[in-house]
């Protein structure tokens, strides 16, 4: 994306009509049923609210263009988070208990970045370059901070003992909402500060400069961006409830909600990451990636820990079995794969193939 290109008329327009949309139901009172009328609406939801997200996303890269990197790659994470923890909120708190959601959406965006969207980048790079490099010391700072966050969070709480698995206690769980939230924190000082250097590719760094971007359309793209938010978050619960009925009439296993929350959020930010790699730039296309997983536990799992004891709400956040070998898996083959600064075309085949075992495991457990 250029900053020295017009605004796309999408940018503004799905932020509108998402803020429309919010007071027209609100006003009217709407409730969702699964008639011909409401399959209608959530459609219009669907497309508006994906719009809108893609609309967030547009503004995070142009504001990012001209704060550079990383702290571009950082707020467009950051803007894709806020996004995440108000779905996954206002589905939890919805009518219909879902303790488990939190866990299956991070558990989802950890399998479809690390797998998924880094797999896609590396083998599309692969195909066109035959191989990319990019910043081994920040490739490795990322993963030691996500696989100490993803045992924590997703693994440890099937073995505590002051209360029966897969939960944390009361006392447990503000615990690690505080070194999940204090690891994180120290991460962003890394990135931001200490070692900015780990997370620009000497390729990417030679290229200088900022984008040129006006001051007007640099404040516009600010307010844009924080109406974008603010309408996703507006529309969150006319969203699960949409998810509640669908899931019910396919009869949908319980991580449908998961895989369909973490697919909406991370879909525009996933084009971003392709891009990038398409361009030889795999080193943004690993900061989007990674730092997307970080984000999601980092800031996600604290978010709704404390929103869960505001509403007195259960969390339930331990993996089955079969989520802790594809999550060791992943962990495995993250370790091979970005321990040579190098990749190739089959590093991403094996990471898209772990990707559509998780996907299909989904659907037939």
């Amino acid at each position: 994306m250029s900053a020295h290109s017009p605004m796309p008329r999408s940018a503004w327009v799905f932020p509108a009509l998402a803020v429309l949309l919010f007071v027209a139901v609100t006003a009217t009172d709407y409730t969702f049923t699964l008639s011909l009328g409401g399959l209608v609406f959530a459609v219009i939801l669907l497309v508006i609210l994906f719009g809108t997200v893609f609309a967030a996303v547009h503004h995070a890269e142009v504001i990012a263009e001209r704060v550079g990197e990383p702290y571009g790659t950082l707020l467009l994470t950051l803007s894709v988070t806020i996004i995440e923890v108000a779905l996954i909120t206002t589905i939890m708190l919805g009518d219909k208990p879902a303790p488990e959601l939190a866990r299956d959406t991070v558990f989802a965006v950890v399998m479809i970045v690390c797998n998924g969207l880094v797999g896609l980048c590396i083998f599309i790079g692969g195909l066109r370059y035959r191989e990319q490099g990019f910043q081994l010391s920040g490739a490795n700072v990322y993963l030691s901070v996500l696989f100490a966050l993803a045992t924590i969070t997703l693994i440890m709480p099937n073995y505590t003992t002051t209360t029966p698995g897969p939960v944390y206690s009361a006392a447990q769980l503000g615990f690690v909402d505080v070194v999940t939230l204090a690891l994180y924190g120290v991460f962003l000082y890394t990135q931001t500060v200490l070692h900015k250097d780990y997370f620009v590719h000497e390729r990417a760094a030679g290229e200088g400069g900022q984008a040129h971007l006006s001051g007007g359309m640099f404040v516009l793209s600010i307010v844009l961006l924080l109406v974008s938010l603010l309408a996703v978050v507006l529309l969150a619960k006319k969203f699960s409830l949409v998810v509640d009925a669908v899931g019910a009439r396919i009869g949908a296993p319980p991580a449908f909600a998961g895989l369909l929350v973490a697919l909406l959020i991370l879909l525009p930010e996933g084009v971003a990451a392709v891009s990038a790699a398409r361009k030889n730039d795999l080193q943004k296309s690993i900061n989007l990636a990674l730092g997307s997983s970080l984000a999601t536990i980092g800031l996600t799992i604290p978010a709704v820990g404390v929103a869960t004891y505001v509403f007195d709400k259960e969390l339930e956040l331990g993996l089955n079995e079969q989520g802790i070998v594809l999550l060791a898996l992943t962990f495995f083959l993250s370790m091979l794969t970005f321990g040579t600064g190098r990749t190739n075309v089959l590093f991403g085949l094996v990471h898209l193939v772990v990707f559509a075992v998780y996907v299909f495991m989904v659907f037939v457990p």
